[in-house]
């Protein structure tokens, strides 16, 4: 297996140290393994996102001799790719509509309130509360079709875990009942991290992740 590995700065200010030493770790093991560095802006923060602050992170990148060995993906040209990911979970019944109106809590207070609950329930600390999670699709659909606004959320399974292998800390695994429904599409149709960034890495075979 060749190494891809991927250095992912979103370009909301200038590139600080930190982010210049996880560049280093992917560049470094890039060129230990004979693989490849690719670089990526994830400029989905579209109200945060500046010319600027790109110039800046490539500027900077070239003065430490960061070069990649790619194309520079630029997150928001995959826009469109993003949203049909989402879509196709939601026909393959792995995703839902939320029609919960957008004055309602931000994702940040529902996950609070999560924790909260999760806390007083102690074993029992099931997430999947979402009124909207096991609509039926007919009337999702139907709601849908009438213009009703919905975001897209992760289904996450009610029960399980996922695991992977991390190459420093071994073995990693999380219950399914401790990760919240996450959302992949917003109202307005804009796409969030957590969905572009697993599309991204899947297009262009990223086979490392390493962060800082």
């Amino acid at each position: 297996m060749s190494v891809r590995v991927r250095f992912a700065p979103s370009p909301t200010g200038y590139l600080h140290i930190g982010s210049a030493r996880t560049a280093l770790f992917n560049y470094l093991y890039a060129r230990h393994t004979g693989g490849k560095f690719l670089l990526r802006i994830e400029d989905t923060d579209l109200a945060r996102s500046t010319e600027e602050s790109t110039r800046s992170i490539l500027d900077g990148l070239e003065w430490l001799g960061f070069a990649p060995d790619e194309e520079i993906v630029f997150q928001s040209n995959n826009a469109d790719k993003h949203r049909a990911a989402a879509h196709r979970l939601l026909e393959e019944g792995k995703a839902y509509r939320d029609f919960t109106p957008k004055e309602a809590p931000t994702d940040a207070n529902v996950k609070d309130a999560i924790k909260q609950r999760a806390r007083e329930q102690g074993a029992d600390k099931n997430m999947r509360d979402n009124p909207y999670r096991e609509l039926a699709k007919d009337e999702s659909d139907a709601r849908a079709a009438a213009g009703e606004p919905f975001a897209i959320r992760l289904k996450v399974p009610a029960e399980g875990r996922t695991a992977f292998d991390d190459q420093v800390y071994g073995l990693q695994e999380r219950d399914y009942a401790d990760t919240e429904d996450l959302v992949l599409l917003r109202s307005d149709g804009h796409p969030l991290y957590n969905l572009a960034v697993v599309c991204d890495d899947i297009e262009m075979e990223i086979t490392h992740v390493i962060r800082g």
